[in-house]
């Protein structure tokens, strides 16, 4: 780890353990070594990481947080937010792709999947030979993501699905994809999960789209033309899809904070050692107020979002009910994100508007935090449900 990030890192939030520190300093000198170096060129060239993924693979990080019988790591829920800094800190497409196979992807699987799909498909996923991606959003279908209507029916010792998926994470890379459709017409009671192989018949997916950022992670849409997925491959059982994507969702929203927290650690990482190299009016920019008030907001920023991230990890690995805590760690630190590499590009000028310092990119992929895995006005929705909830008052 840098002495930069050292340096800005260096108030403990949440005690770590002997483990989740070693986690953290190994993918951290995989993130400088391996991926600092060429974050640039695949935002440029739009490219997946595939190195990168390579040395995680071999570190044994690609199955974090899935229990060693598995081939996992058995790493903590609060190690997995860490793993997602580290990377974010230098690319955050590749802190998304990562958080897509291993979070969305491979763990939810863990979670749900009977022993049978446990065995068979998690060593794989765990050791980095295949990748997994999570399929629940639709073209018509965002926020309002249990209105789905990609249809599963069952013919024989199959599911036939038709319909498709869009904005999929890894779309094009990966090769095993938790798979959400509707079994019936029951709202969120009638959507089924289900594990679908990319070379299952019926199976395409669309080339990766052109983005404003996140660009080293690939996303694409899906496409299920009478897709033949053998029954076997449901998780769960008939219209228990709902209750999975939900559950999923104070996961995601807790462990992938780590992504605009590194972010965040980034720019603060670049606006620190900039501005205490650039000279103006005789002196360096870093003893102007006005740069240190941009440098204290960064910081606070930083700090409150991992308080609410390590927090609610923690809630997690206790097996306590986050929705509060994970909505509020998901609209905080996204929206701080953005507003803190903003700031960042402003104490570097003119040189922060330029590619040169890779704080320009570090802002374009904060941007879809405030979208993916819930929009912040949803976030607020949810929030306030919440608290009203609480207080044994009902919403009408």
């Amino acid at each position: 780890m840098s002495s930069v990030a050292s340096i800005a890192q260096s108030e403990q939030v949440i005690p770590l353990s002997e483990e989740e520190e070693a986690i953290r300093d190994l993918v951290a000198s995989i993130s400088d070594g391996e991926l600092a170096p060429i974050a640039d060129e695949l935002d440029k060239k739009e490219e997946f990481a595939q190195s990168v993924f390579e040395q995680l693979s071999a570190a044994g990080i690609m199955g974090l947080v899935i229990p060693a019988e598995y081939g996992g790591a058995g790493a903590s829920l609060l190690a997995g937010v860490l793993v997602m800094e580290e990377l974010a800190r230098n690319c955050g497409g590749t802190a998304l792709s990562f958080g897509a196979h291993a979070y969305i992807g491979s763990y939810n699987i863990y979670k749900f999947a009977s022993e049978e799909q446990r065995r068979r498909y998690l060593p794989d996923l765990c050791s980095g030979k295949k990748y997994g991606a999570f399929a629940l959003t639709e073209p018509g279908h965002g926020s309002d993501a249990m209105g789905l209507q990609t249809r599963a029916v069952k013919k024989g010792d199959r599911y036939i699905l038709n319909g498709s998926k869009t904005f999929i994470t890894n779309g094009s890379v990966a090769d095993t994809f938790l798979v959400f459709a509707r079994t019936s017409e029951e709202g969120a009671r009638g959507i089924s999960a289900f594990i679908v192989e990319r070379d299952f018949p019926g199976f395409s997916s669309g080339k990766p789209m052109e983005k404003m950022g996140m660009r080293a992670s690939p996303t694409t849409e899906l496409f299920f033309a009478d897709c033949e997925v053998p029954q076997e491959n449901l998780l769960g059982a008939e219209g228990q899809g709902g209750y999975m994507a939900l559950q999923g969702l104070d996961m995601e929203r807790t462990l992938f904070a780590g992504l605009p927290i590194g972010l965040m650690q980034g720019a603060l990482n670049i606006a620190l050692k900039y501005s205490s190299e650039r000279k103006q009016f005789g002196s360096s920019i870093a003893g102007f107020q006005l740069v240190q008030a941009m440098v204290a907001d960064i910081s606070m920023q930083l700090y409150i979002s991992r308080l609410l991230a390590y927090s609610a990890a923690r809630k997690l690995e206790q097996g306590e009910r986050v929705t509060l805590g994970a909505s509020f760690t998901k609209l905080f630190a996204s929206e701080a994100s953005v507003k803190s590499t903003l700031d960042a590009i402003q104490i570097l000028g003119g040189y922060g508007y330029t590619r040169e310092y890779g704080v320009e990119r570090l802002m374009r992929d904060a941007k879809l935090v405030e979208i993916g895995g819930g929009t912040s006005q949803i976030q607020r929705l949810i929030i306030a449900r919440e608290v009203y909830k609480q207080a044994g008052l009902e919403i009408h």
